[in-house]
């Protein structure tokens, strides 16, 4: 699956640990991701973007904030001045599902505009 086909897709609801992707699928769909990376424990994916200033900080978690809530899948946000930190994960499936590499992905596509 390319960065673009988990671009164009939207989450749907996954509660379960048979939404729980495993180390291959993961590995897989990091792979289309450059920059993600797995958190320590595997448990979700990170990356830390870099802005000029705070104002495109703030401008860029409004951005994802409003995809966040269209797909009803959010991250947990980290931010300061020029920078900003997300992490995505699925609580009900107790690590990722596809929704991580979805919204993931989706952030990638707006920076990409």
């Amino acid at each position: 699956m390319s960065h673009a086909d988990l671009a164009s897709q939207h989450c749907v609801p996954r509660k379960g640990k048979e939404h729980a992707l495993d180390a291959a699928q993961i590995n897989g769909l990091l792979a289309q991701l450059p920059g993600w990376t797995l958190t320590a424990d595997g448990q979700a994916i990170v990356k830390d973007f870099k802005f000029a200033n705070f104002h495109h900080t703030l401008g860029f978690i409004n951005a994802v904030g409003f995809m966040a809530n269209h797909e009803d899948h959010h991250p947990d946000i980290e931010a300061g001045y020029g920078h900003c930190q997300l992490l995505w994960s699925t609580h009900d499936v107790g690590g990722l599902s596809l929704n991580d590499f979805i919204c993931a992905a989706r952030v990638e596509a707006l920076l990409a505009r």
